[in-house]
C-alpha cells in the first residue's frame, strides 16, 4: 500500500499518509468496482497496510500482550466498514454448515447478539459482558478476517486489559500506534468509498452481519450505491462532520 512512512513532520505526517492511502484505495475501487472480489481486495489492502505501517510506528515499543488467544476485548462494541462486514458475511455463509456440524450455530448466535446487543452503546455493551458471537472457547473463529477495529486495540498488559474489559476502574496501557494507524487506514478507506459513491459509514458489527446474512443481495445493493446496512450505522459517527474533515485534508 502507498503511504508506508513514519508519521513524522519530516515525512509529511498523518495527512500525507491519509491522502496516499486513500488514493491507493480509490485506485482499487476504480479498477474493481464491478468485480465480485472488490470487498476482499479492499480488506486485504486495508489489513496489509495496517500491519506494515503499525510495525513501523511501533518500533522500540514494549512487546504486546495480545497474541490472538485472548477474548478479553471481544466483549466491547465492534464497529466496521461495509467491506469488512461483507467479507465476514462471506466467511460465515461459506462456513456456517461446517461450524454447525461442530455444534457452533453461528447464524443463530449472530441473530441473538443483534437482538440483545445491537442497539447498545459501547459502555452498555461492556456492562453486558457478552462475547462476540464469533468467539468460541476464547478464540475468534474469523481471526484472520477481523475488522480494523479489532486489530487496532492492542494492550501491553493482559491483566489490566481484562480488568478494564470487565468494567473495573483500571487504566489499561494500550498501544497508541495501533490506535492511530487503525484510525488513519479506516478513515482513508471510508474517504475513498465516499468519493466512489459507495456507502461509507461505520456499522455495529452484530446488526450489520445479521442484515447482510438475511439479505442475499445486500452486497449487490451496496456496490450499486445503496446502503442496505443503514439501520446498523452507529449513531455517534457523524457522516457530515467526517465528510467535511476528509474534504479539508484531501483538499
Amino acid at each position: 500500500m502507498e503511504g508506508r512512512i513514519k508519521l513524522t513532520s519530516a515525512d509529511g505526517g498523518p495527512s500525507a499518509f491519509f491522502k496516499a492511502t486513500s488514493h491507493a484505495f480509490g485506485e482499487t475501487i476504480d479498477a474493481g468496482r464491478t468485480r465480485p472480489e472488490l470487498v476482499a481486495l479492499l480488506c486485504a489492502q486495508a489489513f496489509d497496510g495496517f500491519a506494515k505501517n503499525v510495525a513501523i510506528q511501533s518500533e522500540g515499543d514494549p512487546v504486546l500482550a495480545c497474541h490472538g488467544e485472548c477474548a478479553g476485548c471481544c466483549r466491547l462494541r465492534v464497529v466496521a466498514t461495509a467491506p469488512e462486514v461483507f467479507l465476514l458475511t462471506r466467511f460465515i455463509s461459506v462456513n456456517a454448515a461446517a461450524f454447525a456440524e461442530r455444534g457452533i450455530m453461528l447464524l443463530n448466535r449472530i441473530e441473538a447478539a443483534d437482538r440483545a446487543l445491537g442497539a447498545l452503546t459501547e459502555e452498555q455493551r461492556m456492562a453486558a459482558q457478552a462475547a462476540c458471537p464469533l468467539i468460541e472457547r476464547e478464540l475468534c473463529l474469523a481471526y484472520k478476517l477481523r475488522p480494523l477495529a479489532c486489530r487496532g486495540h492492542a494492550a501491553f498488559d493482559k491483566g489490566s486489559c481484562l480488568a478494564a474489559a470487565r468494567g473495573e476502574a483500571v487504566e489499561a496501557p494500550i498501544s497508541t500506534p495501533h490506535l492511530v494507524v487503525r484510525s488513519l487506514v479506516q478513515n482513508a478507506l471510508m474517504a475513498a468509498l465516499r468519493r466512489a459513491g459507495l456507502a461509507w459509514g461505520l456499522y455495529e458489527i452484530n446488526k450489520a452481519l445479521n442484515i447482510a446474512l438475511s439479505a442475499p443481495d445486500a452486497l449487490e445493493q451496496w456496490i450499486s450505491g445503496d446502503d442496505p446496512l443503514m439501520s446498523a450505522r452507529i449513531p455517534d459517527f457523524d457522516l457530515i462532520e467526517a465528510g467535511a474533515i476528509f474534504d479539508a485534508v484531501e483538499g
